[in-house]
């Protein structure tokens, strides 16, 4: 059996907020467009679903379950029916905690939009730790 390997980059921020009150934001998918507009400008449940408007077009977003772990997982299914996992973690720090996303290459992605994919990500994160931090 043949495995291939994607290579991943794990992008993280420090936030001055407790890992509860992270947790609780980010696993809320109607705050996203706050802090995530590379991902969507706009989600509404649909059907039971997280639908939104992206970058790309149109997207459906899934969380993992609620849980007690910190894992904020979701998977993002885009316009061509292709569906990406995201790992993503809060864990404490202090009496902060450090978001850690796991940016995984796609087989269809060049070096140049693995990069611009980081870059946004990192963007994304930037903006959730100013949201966290300054109300």
């Amino acid at each position: 059996m043949t495995t291939t390997t994607r290579p991943s980059r794990h992008l993280s921020v420090h936030v001055d907020r407790p890992l509860k009150e992270v947790y609780d934001y980010v696993r809320d998918p109607a705050n996203v467009p706050a802090w995530a507009p590379g991902l969507a400008s706009s989600l509404h449940l649909v059907d039971g679903r997280w639908v939104g408007e992206s970058p790309m077009g149109r997207i459906v977003v899934d969380f993992a379950p609620r849980n007690d772990f910190g894992v904020l997982d979701h998977d993002v299914t885009l316009p061509s029916g292709h569906t990406v996992h995201n790992p993503m973690r809060v864990i404490a720090d202090g009496p902060g905690c450090e978001v850690v996303f796991t940016l995984r290459r796609q087989p269809w992605t060049s070096d140049e939009e693995f990069h611009r994919d980081a870059e946004a990500v990192s963007a994304d994160l930037a903006a959730l730790k100013r949201v966290m931090e300054e109300g």
